[in-house]
């Protein structure tokens, strides 16, 4: 395909992904806590998983400070913390569910792992030291009990690693572990994020990024104040 098609299907930056991919938690926050029986909400909300766990890999290959990327994740993952348990137990906290910011926060120490034990030459044991740890972290999200646990250190894994491959072989691989840690009943549909993500042209747009980490706990806390009020 020549540059000029490319060009014309490749039309999604990294923002306007990760605002399609904010819509969609909404759809699917606002409609687990207001219409339980409106299942087209929580269809929608499937697509932000993939988004995220993709522009979350993005990030951190693009970042000049692999540290301050995981810090900025540990900061707001407990900022997000008492908004994400006051919505999904209805208390100020509890440990037994940890938001995504912590799973992603993860995410990002398994690649700074990953990166340190592969080094920067071509040593093929060294790089399968350094893959064979990131299952390690996927096991931790889940004994941590954080949101999406396996599911989001395995997409977040298989987009970095897979960054210089052919966009269609990463997407591929990492749908088709999606449709292994997540193909109970609606979690199917988190196969429609990738959508957008076969359309992404590899340019990072007008960044925005303070709104985004912004906005999960701040739309956490308005959803729970309106239930309030509601109740």
């Amino acid at each position: 395909m020549s540059d000029t098609g490319e060009k014309t299907y490749k039309f999604l930056d990294g923002t306007v992904l990760k605002l399609i991919a904010m819509v969609s938690m909404v759809f699917d926050h606002v409609g687990d806590n207001f219409f339980p029986g409106a299942v087209w909400m929580r269809v929608i909300g499937r697509m932000a998983m993939p988004l995220f766990s993709f522009c979350v890999a993005e990030g951190y290959s693009h970042t000049r400070d692999p540290k301050r990327y995981l810090t900025r994740m540990l900061l707001f993952g407990a900022v997000s913390e008492i908004p994400f348990d006051l919505v999904t137990a209805g208390k100020v906290l509890e440990f037994s569910h940890q938001n995504i910011m912590f799973t992603f926060a993860l995410c990002v120490m398994g690649l700074i792992c990953c990166d340190m034990l592969t080094g920067s030459g071509d040593s093929k044991v060294r790089k399968a030291l350094g893959i064979a740890v990131l299952p390690v972290f996927a096991v931790i999200a889940l004994l941590l009990g954080l949101d999406y646990n396996m599911l989001a250190v395995v997409l977040v894994s298989v987009f970095y690693l897979l960054r210089k491959k052919a966009p269609a072989l990463r997407n591929l691989t990492a749908m088709a572990f999606h449709a292994a840690l997540r193909n109970v009943g609606v979690y199917w549909f988190g196969l429609l994020g990738f959508i957008p993500i076969f359309f992404y042209n590899g340019e990072k747009g007008r960044g925005l990024k303070w709104l985004f980490y912004l906005f999960y706990p701040g739309h956490l806390l308005v959803i729970w104040l309106i239930r309030t009020l509601l109740s």
